[in-house]
């Protein structure tokens, strides 16, 4: 339902530069800083507004910090008749990195994002050398079956006003948390901002995603992502996550895999712990520089 309520009321405030990757398909991207670059992807159901504290920290410590958003969601443009899948998304995040000069990057990725930039991994392994999943798995499909079942709801939540979908999402996201203390009034408010904003054209964009299919199964091709991978999870109890089957596909066949956990974080490391997102980085980074992420045997 969360999904469903941010879907709703995105974000709007800030007006990121617009790459063109498509005719009309352009996709919505904040850049600052520096340096080697690490680019930030939101989930397919937030925006670029949930990564504005991990983004200026990573600009502090000297990286070129690249917020994109992926078609359809934020303020990226919402063609209905596009391609919507997984892999549609990943060719796009390419072609976008392509037309920044933006090569081998890290790519934080939240949520169902995590599953973008594994394929993006696999199309473009030029363009990625490593992955951070924040609370994201195996996705084979842009939306779950109770997403589906949720956009049934989405006319009655539009007639509700919004007012009525602040306070849903509120709840919701003190839900999704470990530690609720960022869902504060200015965030309820931020992530509401865009209700007025044109919400029949972003439900046919989700409407989209749910018939979209994959060409190929994300898990059978998870042995050929070459670049490490570091999943970070919130270790409080909390709603949303990935499922334990894909932490075990993600453990069980990915070359070089590790995991963490952030204790007192829930579903949004990027904001209940944005320094612990941003130290991942810089680790990860060491360890691709010295060279010591190597496959399994």
């Amino acid at each position: 339902m969360l999904a469903l309520l941010l879907a709703l009321a995105a974000d709007t405030t800030v007006r990121p530069a617009p790459v063109a990757v498509a005719p009309a398909e352009t996709l919505a991207v904040q850049e600052m800083g520096t340096g080697a670059p690490v680019v930030l992807i939101p989930g397919l159901f937030g925006s670029a507004y949930e990564y504005r504290q991990v983004a200026p920290l990573l600009a502090a410590a000297g990286y070129r910090a690249i917020v994109i958003e992926p078609l359809g969601v934020g303020q990226s443009t919402r063609p209905r008749n596009a391609d919507y899948s997984l892999t549609a998304q990943a060719h796009r995040i390419a072609a976008a990195l392509d037309s920044l000069a933006a090569p081998e990057t890290i790519v934080v990725a939240h949520a169902l994002a995590a599953s973008i930039a594994l394929r993006l991994a696999l199309q473009r392994p030029d363009l990625v050398r490593a992955i951070i999943s924040l609370e994201g798995g195996v996705a084979e499909s842009a939306t779950t079956p109770g997403f589906r079942r949720a956009m049934k709801l989405a006319p009655v939540l539009k007639m509700l006003g919004v007012d009525a979908i602040r306070g849903m999402i509120h709840k919701e996201l003190i839900d999704a948390s470990g530690d609720p203390s960022w869902v504060t009034d200015d965030v309820v408010l931020a992530f509401t901002e865009g209700a007025a904003r044109d919400v029949g054209a972003t439900l046919d964009a989700y409407k989209a995603m749910g018939r979209s299919t994959e060409p190929s199964p994300l898990a059978d091709r998870l042995s050929d992502v070459r670049c490490p991978v570091l999943l970070l999870l919130g270790a409080a109890r909390h709603a949303s996550g990935p499922p334990a089957r894909e932490i075990e596909l993600l453990q069980s066949r990915l070359p070089v895999f590790s995991a963490d956990t952030i204790p007192h974080v829930g579903h949004f490391p990027q904001e209940e712990a944005p320094v612990r997102v941003v130290a991942a980085v810089t680790r990860m980074r060491s360890t691709i520089t010295l060279g010591r992420a190597e496959p399994r045997p």
